[in-house]
């Protein structure tokens, strides 16, 4: 993911691969690119997924593996690769196969100049903007992006759970990075798109921590930090596609999207917004490798 604002994911950076049989956290990135042997069912190729140099992103690739393996598919590993000039590259020749993405943040590095922000709008979008070879399948109501959180208190006392909801309450101090000041999406974006006034104290990696302080009343986090959930926080809706909306979305060589499609898409439709929070609470707190976090989630879902 692009962004100035500092995210969880920083924790990872630098840090040795650890073997698979080691416990993995968000200082350790526990897979490496080995391959598991199966019988594929109906072709002998081998599909090469990659992953990011994050541990979300990396729990996510993971769980395609494991449930393209339940399925009978050979799988070869390839993670920790890096950002989008690492690998989009390697998506591009064929090198590698299937890879977890976001769908906002993918159009924009086709489309720089994209203007849409919904889920549908940026799906539609990014899906005319790949290269040819490439595809997506269904996108997952999971998200790692920009959003706007309350504390479970604070949403319970106003009735929050839409951004629109804020509109009309007085005092209210919105926390984040300091470039959030001049972001789209900041003091000017609320009052323009939702009529929601605020005032602006930057925050920076602080953010949660004033705001459960309650220094702040909104927090400007993203949608799959672990610590909306382990601080119990709100994340409000954005029905009128305020931020750009960054949905988990699966990035396939067309030519053989159509043989995967059913597994894959079955993974997506199970994964939410507050089961993607969870699974980084099991990487960055519980510190659980993310082999056995995607073996544990396949099976409570159904999908082993």
């Amino acid at each position: 993911m692009f962004t100035p604002r500092t995210r969880l994911a920083a924790a990872v950076a630098g840090t040795a691969i650890a073997a698979m049989a080691l416990a993995g956290c968000a200082s350790s990135n526990p897979l490496t690119g080995d391959s598991t042997e199966g019988g594929k069912t109906g072709d002998s190729s081998t599909i090469v997924i990659g992953s990011q140099a994050y541990y979300s992103n990396e729990i996510i690739a993971e769980i395609y593996a494991q449930a393209l393996e339940a399925n009978g598919f050979t799988v070869k590993r390839d993670f920790n690769i890096g950002q989008r000039d690492a690998y989009i590259p390697s998506l591009e020749d064929g090198s590698i196969d299937l890879f977890p993405e976001y769908t906002g943040n993918l159009l924009q590095f086709f489309e720089p100049d994209t203007t849409a922000t919904t889920p549908d709008d940026v799906y539609a979008e990014l899906q005319d903007a790949l290269p040819d070879g490439l595809t997506v399948l269904d996108q997952s109501s999971a998200t790692d992006q920009d959003s706007y959180n309350v504390t479970a208190d604070f949403a319970e006392k106003n009735g929050l759970t839409s951004i629109a909801d804020l509109a009309g309450i007085e005092g209210l101090v919105l926390g984040g990075a300091p470039e959030l000041e001049e972001r789209p999406y900041g003091p000017t974006g609320l009052k323009e798109v939702y009529d929601v006034d605020v005032s602006f104290q930057a925050t920076a990696d602080t953010t949660v921590d004033e705001l459960v302080a309650g220094n702040i009343q909104v927090a400007n986090v993203y949608s799959a930090d672990p610590r909306i959930k382990t601080d119990d926080l709100v994340t409000l809706t954005d029905p009128k596609g305020l931020f750009l909306a960054s949905n988990v979305v699966p990035v396939v060589n067309a030519d053989i999207a159509d043989e995967i499609a059913d597994v894959i898409n079955a993974v997506s439709a199970a994964l939410t917004p507050e089961g993607l929070v969870a699974l980084n609470v099991e990487s960055t707190v519980d510190e659980r490798s993310s082999k056995d976090i995607a073996k544990d989630w396949l099976a409570d879902n159904g999908l082993s």
